[in-house]
């Protein structure tokens, strides 16, 4: 397809990865099975899997250059998930590779009755240690980058990468999928950050206060959307200050029926948490496609889909308020295949290209 017919290029778009790779062996079975019995699949797949692998998948599809550093093993799984990653485009120059151990993996098992998915994770060893890493090859990994991207996990070594993304001045998202060993160390360096976990309004105020770098904060809450709150600067003394619970209250009976995301935003507010303080910034809800029932097929990296997505729309210098309905339509075409890359769109995704690319 011509490059008319698709997402721009970002001026700078490379970008760095760090933290889980892995294979994911992947089953389908009509319900879950009950304990000490036996089922049959529906349908397998095994594909590469891990949260850095595959947000870089998705970023790389929209059109970005990922570099990506991490540690498997000279095993038959670690090759392959190699080859799948430098067929995607991305770069896999910077990634160890231990002659001895085992690559991680996990299995899967999706139930087509529920739709839920249920992942049973093995480590991988030896784990990646910041010895690994010489700094010399780490400056020709963050050369050039225009954002950083961190899932905690093997937190020495992400905190000795994030210091240097830090000190050349390269911005830093970080997964706060759960609480994890260095989250505290790696969050003040952190321009972006986005979590999986259901949370309310008066600990995004929290989260600003005691991260003043963020510029936003965004939660994903499943198939009920996202909410954003972006910290911008407080240019005006007359702004009105309102409850942030009471604002997100307000917002969200603004919702329309629409089955494709959508987004709805406050004004610029000096938003207050009774007891913890005040930000300046606008709060937004996201809201999430509505997908058929009979569509869903696997929710299995729906989030990595999310912050690939992310990850292309700061290169491309998406207006903030315009990230979470793509980020959002990304992550959903996601769970209309099995695995955590099957779905991921391409640049030239049509729904893509006639809703955003014209943002140009």
């Amino acid at each position: 397809m011509s490059s008319d017919y698709a997402l721009p290029i970002p001026q700078n778009r490379v970008i760095v990865g760090f933290g889980g790779v892995g294979v994911d062996l992947l089953a389908t079975v009509p319900t879950f099975p009950k304990p000490d019995s036996k089922n049959r699949t529906t349908d397998l797949k095994v594909q590469g899997g891990g949260n850095t692998g595959n947000a870089l998948t998705c970023a790389a599809r929209l059109g970005l250059k990922p570099r990506i550093i991490s540690k498997i093993a000279n095993d038959p799984q670690g090759r392959a998930l190699v080859e799948e990653l430098e067929a995607e485009g991305i770069d896999t120059s910077f990634m160890v590779i231990s002659k001895e151990g085992t690559t991680p993996f996990s299995y899967i098992i999706i139930d087509n009755q529920t739709k839920t998915r249920t992942c049973i994770f093995t480590e991988g060893y030896p784990k990646m240690i910041p010895e690994d890493l010489p700094r010399p090859r780490l400056l020709s990994a963050l050369d050039g980058a225009k954002l950083a991207y961190f899932d905690v996990r093997m937190p020495e070594t992400a905190l000795l990468i994030a210091h240097e993304a830090f000190n050349r001045k390269i911005p830093i998202l970080v997964d706060v999928e759960r609480p994890r060993e260095g989250l505290d160390e790696l969050l003040p360096l952190t321009d972006y950050a986005w979590t999986r976990a259901s949370t309310i309004p008066r600990a995004l105020v929290s989260i600003m206060l005691r991260l003043p770098r963020l510029k936003f904060v965004i939660v994903t809450l499943g198939k009920n959307g996202c909410i954003m709150l972006e910290q911008l600067a407080d240019e005006s003394p007359l702004l009105e200050e309102i409850d942030i619970d009471s604002d997100l209250e307000s917002l969200s009976k603004s919702k329309d029926d629409s089955t494709m995301p959508t987004i709805i935003a406050s004004s610029i507010t000096r938003f207050t948490a009774e007891g913890i303080g005040s930000v300046c910034g606008r709060l937004s809800i996201g809201t999430a496609e509505k997908i058929p029932e009979s569509e869903i097929i696997d929710t299995t990296g729906a989030g990595d889909a999310f912050v690939g997505a992310i990850l292309y729309a700061i290169c491309a210098n998406f207006d903030p308020r315009a990230m979470l309905p793509f980020a959002s339509y990304v992550a959903a075409a996601n769970c209309k295949a099995l695995g955590a890359r099957s779905g991921l769109p391409y640049r030239t995704d049509p729904y893509l290209v006639s809703v955003f690319a014209p943002r140009w």
